[in-house]
């Protein structure tokens, strides 16, 4: 298995695929290139995935009323914080959303699956596979997102 990409390579397929700027946060102080980018401004949302390493630090690069949506936790569990720091930080919203909620009743379901198809059917995204394992190497499967060591979507093939 080839190795996965990471820091610049991930970066780099961002811009593949339209990204117009990017920021490797291991590296790159990513609240300053994010003030830098939005004159001072910050950003509307944060999409954090990583959690712990990024957590406090991505609400440093939202604007006054903005929102942080965090959807994951690759780095490890985000630390009990006080809600203070959501005004102190410009009135921000906090989100953790769950695909179960999302899609508890069936109506949400086949509505969400539909809008989902349609854009993947007109080329609105693009669904990138960045590995397969085989079924019976799903532990090398989980301790490869575990690590973040995946890109795109991993399969699971018998």
């Amino acid at each position: 298995m080839a190795p996965f990409p990471r820091g610049d390579e991930k970066a780099a397929m961002a811009r593949t695929h339209g990204a117009t700027h990017t920021i490797v946060y291991t590296r790159d102080d990513f609240v300053a290139r994010v003030k830098e980018l939005t004159s001072g401004a910050g950003v509307r949302v944060v999409y954090d995935s990583v959690g712990r390493d990024t957590f406090l630090r991505s609400l440093d690069c939202i604007r006054p009323r903005g929102m942080m949506v965090s959807f994951g936790q690759s780095s490890g569990a985000i630390a009990p914080f006080d809600p203070l720091v959501l005004s102190q930080k410009g009135s921000l919203f906090l989100t953790r959303p769950t695909l179960f909620t999302y899609a508890a009743a069936r109506d949400d379901l086949v509505r969400s699956a539909k809008a989902l198809f349609d854009v993947v059917g007109r080329g609105a995204v693009k669904i990138e596979i960045g590995q397969r394992f085989a079924l019976r190497d799903a532990a090398d499967a989980h301790r490869a997102l575990e690590s973040r060591a995946t890109h795109g979507a991993t399969v699971l093939t018998l």
